[in-house]
């Protein structure tokens, strides 16, 4: 059974950073039941910061102007059942109650962050330090851009691959497996150019990113989300 959607949100000044990895190295970081997604047999690891504002409940739009937050994200791309997504290995973001509400009902293992988030022209400067409980203190610190002429990345292409994934899936305590539905239009994305001054995201994982990855930048998209519903 599909669930409608419950919550509507913007993602905004949004960067995909990837970089190869090792297939072996990150199947074996994955649960039973997830299995890691490849490119033309190339395993990647994804870094996205970006801005999650305006989040309300379904219904709530005409009253609320929700919650607004800086997020950053740690993810790869898997199937489960056949049906591609996203695995999480961490979800940052500075705001405390979506920590707890996200890990609580979507499983997912955000964590409690101070972040910053700042632009000069179109130049986004973007930090964060992992302070949540039990957890290592995680860093990462860019500055990224748009270099480039918005374009929607065409079927078939490792852009579109990194980039239309309309699944994520999750696990809670006792390893059952959840996927999550999003709903969006075609990304408006551009080429970014970027720096990274700092990151040990991947310390935990024993996945050092290492070169540029290949960056990419979205302004703003509108997303509407589902309920989980558990696969396995």
């Amino acid at each position: 059974m599909a669930w409608p959607w419950v919550l509507s949100m913007n993602w905004t000044d949004l960067a995909f950073l990837n970089w190869p990895a090792d297939a072996r190295a990150l199947q074996a970081t994955l649960p039973p039941g997830v299995q890691l997604d490849t490119f033309d047999g190339q395993a990647w690891l994804s870094v996205v910061p970006f801005r999650m504002e305006h989040v309300v409940p379904r219904g709530l739009g005409h009253v609320s102007r929700g919650v607004s937050f800086t997020e950053l994200n740690l993810r790869t791309y898997v199937t489960v059942n056949g049906v591609p997504g996203v695995w999480f290995y961490s979800l940052d973001a500075d705001h405390a109650l979506t920590v707890r509400a996200a890990r609580r009902l979507l499983f997912l293992p955000y964590r409690h962050a101070q972040m910053w988030h700042d632009w000069d022209g179109d130049v986004h400067r973007f930090a964060s330090t992992c302070i949540h409980p039990g957890e290592p203190g995680a860093t990462f610190a860019a500055a990224y851009r748009p270099a480039g002429e918005v374009f929607h990345a065409a079927p078939g292409t490792l852009d579109h691959w990194l980039t239309d994934r309309l699944c994520f899936y999750s696990a809670d305590a006792r390893g059952r497996l959840y996927r999550g539905r999003v709903e969006h239009g075609p990304w408006p994305l551009q080429p970014a150019r970027c720096e990274l001054p700092l990151n040990t995201l991947t310390a935990a994982l024993g996945l050092p990113l290492t070169g540029a990855p290949h960056a990419l930048y979205a302004d703003r998209l509108p997303v509407r989300a589902r309920i989980p519903e558990r696969v396995r």
